[in-house]
């Protein structure tokens, strides 16, 4: 076993309850970790054995794209995605930040993060 890292996705998107971030849009960073099976890549050195990333960072950056009024929803659905079209995936870890938030006060960013798990 082993994970697959993806740090520091930036997208530019239009999450948020204010009416202003749906037109303004704001800077995004999104982590991703996910655990998967990686001997068989490790032995075959086949991009077919292992996870693509490249389909990682895609999911991640369609997701996003897609207007939410809560991080934790547009989170949720990176992760279905990726649970439903990865079936090699095991479990996601997520984290979707905001960076420089309108929330009256210097903040650098604000973060939540998710886990999931296969049954």
């Amino acid at each position: 076993m082993g994970f697959i890292k993806l740090k520091n996705i930036r997208t530019y998107s239009y999450h948020g309850c204010l009416i202003e971030e749906g037109k303004i849009g704001s800077d995004y960073s999104v982590n991703l970790k996910v655990k998967t099976d990686l001997r068989q890549s490790s032995i075959t050195d086949n991009l077919v054995d292992t996870v693509d990333y490249v389909l990682l960072n895609q999911i991640v950056v369609e997701e996003m794209a897609i207007r939410a009024n809560l991080l934790e929803h547009v989170a949720q659905r990176i992760i279905a995605r990726i649970m439903k079209e990865v079936p090699a995936i095991s479990r996601v870890i997520l984290g979707v930040s905001k960076l420089n938030p309108p929330i009256g006060g210097d903040v650098e960013a604000v973060t939540i993060e998710m886990e999931e798990y296969r049954s």
